[in-house]
């Protein structure tokens, strides 16, 4: 019996045709020889649709290049032995194509696998970078995540070559570095604010007693400025541990607010108080303005003193409003006290004339001179004293008449010693 690729000798020998001629495969005895050559051609097509499958595999990108390569050079090595009828070298020509194929994967896997192994390492170095950068951080609470979930995805890279592991084994250990920085610069923060909020504790305890000894005084004004004071100080001293911080608080705003109540409390009686002392004093503001000086000053003097006396026993007013009243007092005041003093100026005498003193304080020593002068024999003497006398005797004449009070002027020097100033105005005759 003989086919296209194969016959089944009279013997029972099953051969399979090749390019280097006929091959024996096997035997049949089990019935015709087409049968026989129909099992073997079956399974020549199962060796045919295991390369199909890896042809298929290749094709898709999908399994293993390595491993489809491997399978296919083990069923090329199998075809000098395959027990098998069919076109062997059709089949080997399409094994050598898929090796060819298979060995274009393997190459771009490799490339692939490199760039992988780079990216992976690359991601290993961000990861320390950001490691590094992330421990100079004070957010305590997500920088301390964050360093976690490094680690984390640092554990989810994969595995890289032996080739890298140094430089893998020198990236984690900045990693770790980082992370220890990290957690020294913490526990030294903590520490530290621990500190501080003890001392905080401690400074809010002070300001707590000094604020419950002022909630019961009664000086309200240093009391009040004084407990702004204390609230400066207790923002200034910093925040103690949360739930102690709270409980401070409570106790301080309490002592605060019961000197408050009872400084408010003092307030609304004085302010109920100054009320009836304002209306007291606008009525008698109303009485100093209504005054009349001008008819009767001796009157408004007398009638102001009482209602100054009454004033002060009014009491005292708020300060907005105590500026306003005393101005419109004072005016009053001042009103009567002007007409008296126009009044006292309009009845008080004129004062002497000045050189009206002078002439006279001249004339007298004149007069002693000319007795003098007689007494010594002295005639010629006498009567220059005597002309001199005569003429500021027509001065002082003239002086007595003109105004008190006139420009002080210098006049002609007369016969005599001395100069004589005129403080009237009046000049005399230069006839």
């Amino acid at each position: 019996m003989t086919n296209e690729w194969g016959r089944v000798a009279e013997d029972g020998t099953v051969y399979v045709r090749t390019a280097d001629g006929e091959r024996a495969v096997g035997s049949w005895h089990a019935g015709d020889p087409e049968a026989g050559l129909a099992h073997f051609a079956r399974r020549y097509d199962d060796l045919a649709t295991e390369v199909s499958l890896l042809e298929a595999r290749l094709a898709s990108g999908a399994g293993n290049p390595s491993q489809t390569q491997a399978s296919l050079l083990r069923l090329r090595a199998s075809l000098d032995e395959a027990a098998v009828v069919g076109d062997v070298e059709a089949l080997r020509s399409r094994i050598d194509a898929a090796l060819a194929r298979a060995k274009g994967r393997l190459a771009e896997a490799q490339v692939a696998r490199a760039a992988a192994n780079a990216g992976v390492l690359d991601s290993r170095r961000a990861l320390a970078d950001e490691a590094e950068r992330v421990s100079l951080s004070s957010e305590w609470k997500a920088s301390g995540d964050r360093l976690r979930a490094i680690v984390e995805e640092w554990k989810a890279l994969p595995a890289g070559p032996k080739s890298a592991k140094a430089t893998e084994t020198e990236l984690w250990q900045r990693i770790a570095a980082a992370r220890k920085a990290f957690d020294k610069r913490r526990d030294a923060h903590f520490a530290a604010l621990e500190t501080q909020r003890e001392s905080s504790k401690e400074r809010k305890e002070a300001l707590i007693r000094e604020a419950e000894s002022l909630s019961e005084s009664t000086e309200w004004s240093p009391t009040a400025a004084r407990y702004k004071e204390l609230m400066a100080s207790w923002k200034a001293a910093g925040r103690a541990a949360r739930g102690v911080d709270d409980a401070l608080w409570t106790r301080f705003k309490a002592a605060q607010d019961a000197f408050f109540a009872r400084r408010n409390e003092h307030l609304a009686t004085r302010d109920a108080t100054t009320s009836a002392a304002v209306a007291a004093k606008e009525a008698l503001l109303a009485e100093a303005e209504a005054l009349e000086p001008e008819r009767d000053v001796a009157g408004a003097r007398a009638r102001l003193a009482d209602i100054l006396d009454r004033w002060e026993k009014a009491g005292r007013v708020p300060r907005e409003a105590e500026t306003r009243l005393d101005t419109r007092l004072a005016a009053a005041e001042r009103r009567v006290r002007d007409v008296g003093e126009t009044r006292r100026e309009a009845e008080r005498p004129p004062p002497p004339n000045p050189l009206v003193i002078r002439l006279k304080e001249s004339l007298e020593q004149l007069d002693k001179r000319v007795a003098r002068a007689r007494a010594a024999g002295d005639e010629k003497a006498a009567a220059a004293a005597e002309a001199e006398a005569a003429t500021k005797r027509e001065w002082l004449a003239q002086a007595e008449q003109s105004a008190p009070g006139a420009t002080e002027v210098r006049t002609r020097r007369a016969p005599g010693p001395k100069k004589v100033v005129n403080t009237s105005g009046w000049r005399p005759d230069p006839a």
